[in-house]
């Protein structure tokens, strides 16, 4: 979907793809039936951007068959859809039983976490549509938190400068401007947008800015009113941000509470707590109480206090709700803050972000309540998403083409 900013700007709305498992590119192919061109006509839009997900394999294979990149966007085409950008940050094998934190090798400290990004930047470079901007792909916040030392981060910084160096010579030699966004993430060496900065205090501004997870904002109990602007006066683009929800648990000391949190302690994906400390009053205090998984903070080897000091604090769950979906009391989604992060984002007078990009990958591992069972489950219930986002886009003064 498109929509246009009261700025002129043009918007782009996509859904990833990391929600279907792909580990080549006929079954990527083969996904467009499946699942993309059945969310367009459920969704009656003309056009449905593509937040593609392309692994290791698929995007050297693309990058080293130009032509096969083409067929892809004549694909793409033929079924009115469009990518403007990639997600990077899963290198491969996203959707299989157990993820966890391989999610996060190869880190940026490793030569091939660079050669998959610069083949995505050949890629994304041949399937942008002609009258689109730019192009933009997320990456991982560097990596894992642990081990991280001054050598991996000069390891990792090198890196960048290559690929920043690459960036500028595509688009010297395409025409395309295409920019990479490190995506904070709670557990990892980039965990909030202060380490982002910190992290990247002299790295290229033109081509590589931040990815904005707003599940991870909020998780981290981060204001958008305070980010954004801390980003934005360190020369940070916010080049896409991934619009998305995270759970909040009001009273996680709450027996109903803990058991209906317990559905969602999955083996899949990594489930990281973030919990107000004794003296944070809504994410001003730090460090926030931290725990790596859903699991280990309600009956691990060391769970999470849910009144330190006698007072009970809210909790936080790096898991995507689906947009319009909340969880049922005592449980909520991080929803509130959602809104208001896209309100920083979109909703003044300048959009400070043109991609918006939904990435719900959790619909295979929600409680078995809610959990799609056919292709077309699916495809309507990530339809359902891009009509609410939809809905708060036009809320915001975003309009649709005519």
């Amino acid at each position: 979907m498109r929509f246009r900013h009261a700025d002129g700007q043009t918007v782009h709305v996509a859904y990833c793809t990391n929600v279907h498992p792909g580990e080549d590119v006929e079954t990527i192919v083969g996904q467009l039936d499946r699942f993309a061109l059945p969310v367009r006509q459920h969704l009656g839009s003309d056009v449905l951007g593509l937040g593609l997900w392309l692994s290791a394999p698929v995007a050297r294979t693309l990058a080293e068959d130009p032509v096969a990149t083409d067929r892809l966007r004549s694909e793409l085409d033929a079924r009115g859809l469009e990518v403007v950008t990639l997600n990077g940050f899963p290198y491969r094998g996203f959707q299989d039983e157990v993820v966890k934190h391989r999610v996060y090798h190869p880190d940026w400290t490793e030569p091939s976490r660079l050669t998959y990004t610069v083949h995505l930047t050949e890629v994304l470079a041949r399937l942008l549509p002609d009258d689109a901007a730019r192009g933009s792909i997320s990456t991982l916040p560097l990596a894992w938190r642990h081990p991280w030392a001054r050598d991996r981060q000069t390891l990792a910084a090198e890196q960048f400068d290559r690929l920043a160096d690459h960036l500028h010579a595509l688009r010297e030699r395409t025409g395309r401007q295409i920019r990479v966004g490190v995506e904070p993430e709670p557990g990892c060496v980039v965990e909030t947008t202060t380490e982002l900065v910190e992290r990247m205090s002299d790295w290229d501004t033109d081509v590589l800015g931040v990815c904005l997870d707003l599940c991870h904002l909020a998780v981290g109990f981060e204001d958008a009113a305070v980010a954004v602007p801390r980003l934005a006066a360190a020369g940070r683009q916010v080049v896409k941000a991934q619009v998305s929800a995270g759970l909040h648990i009001e009273h996680p000391a709450d027996e109903a509470a803990r058991t209906a949190l317990a559905a969602f302690d999955e083996d899949r994906f990594l489930h990281q707590v973030r919990a107000l400390g004794e003296d944070a009053e809504h994410g001003v205090g730090r460090p926030l109480r931290a725990r790596d998984d859903l699991g280990e903070a309600l009956g691990g080897y060391r769970p999470l206090d849910p009144a330190p000091g006698g007072v009970e604090r809210p909790w936080r769950v790096h898991f995507h709700v689906p947009l319009g979906h909340a969880p049922e009391p005592p449980l909520s989604a991080t929803t509130d803050d959602l809104c208001a992060s896209l309100g920083v984002l979109v909703g003044g007078d300048t959009a400070l972000t043109d991609h918006l990009e939904v990435e719900t990958y959790t619909w295979s591992v929600v409680p078995e309540a809610h959990r799609p069972t056919t292709d077309d489950d699916l495809a309507r219930s990530i339809a359902g998403e891009l009509a609410w986002l939809r809905d708060t886009l036009i809320d915001l003064g975003l309009k649709e083409p005519a």
